[in-house]
């Protein structure tokens, strides 16, 4: 087991502080009805696609969804990004 020093808690304080302050910002270009998370329903619904086609993007790694509960969710912004390629 590895010790932690007083440099890797610096370093995990930095990175905390930088994640929350993004957390925070609200993006410019997005519209203030926009969900930021979007259940597999609403997935499937936006994109025309069954249960086993969104099953197959997770399964390849195109989407990389939050289990909560049971229930995945899927962060809106790496939907739109899919298609700016």
């Amino acid at each position: 087991m590895d010790s932690i020093t007083k440099k890797d808690l610096e370093t995990l304080r930095l990175q905390l502080i930088a994640d929350l302050k993004k957390l925070l910002e609200k993006p410019a270009e997005s519209k203030p009805d926009e969900k930021e998370w979007l259940r597999s329903k609403e997935v499937k619904k936006i994109l025309s696609i069954s249960d086993a086609a969104l099953q197959n993007l997770r399964i390849r790694g195109v989407v990389h969804p939050v289990k909560i509960s049971g229930l995945y969710y899927y962060k809106s912004e790496e939907l739109k990004s899919l298609f700016k390629q």
